[in-house]
């Protein structure tokens, strides 16, 4: 959640214990209550609108097939991989470039103009 494991949420939780006491605890507690009921009223709110804005189709959306999580990385570069290419259009060709290995020693060409 917040990089605290359980044991550190129980001492964190003791330690406010400690520090507010037990005469305040039941006001802290009530604001806590009114803090996640807020925070509730203020989620379904959004939610409310969003939908109002967006319209009846939001509900036809598959939300799932739009999950980050379910994405591999390895498929979708294997899947780039092996699309074809696009077809050739009509018209002139471009001249596909000769590589050529430079010999041992030898330097790179050096454009001035380049930056």
């Amino acid at each position: 959640m917040l990089g605290i494991n359980g044991g550190e949420a129980i001492i964190l939780v003791l330690l406010a214990l400690f520090i507010i006491g037990p005469e305040r605890l039941p006001e802290y507690a009530e604001k806590l209550k009114e803090l996640v009921k807020a925070a509730k009223r203020y989620a379904t709110g959004a939610t409310e609108e969003l939908k109002e804005t967006l319209g009846p189709e939001i509900a036809d959306v598959d939300w799932r097939k739009l999950d980050p999580r379910q994405y591999d990385p390895r498929t979708i570069v294997r899947q780039a991989l092996l699309e074809d290419d696009e077809p050739a259009r009509p018209g002139p060709q471009r001249p596909v470039p000769v590589l050529t290995r430079l010999a041992p020693g030898e330097r790179a060409p050096f454009d001035t103009e380049a930056t």
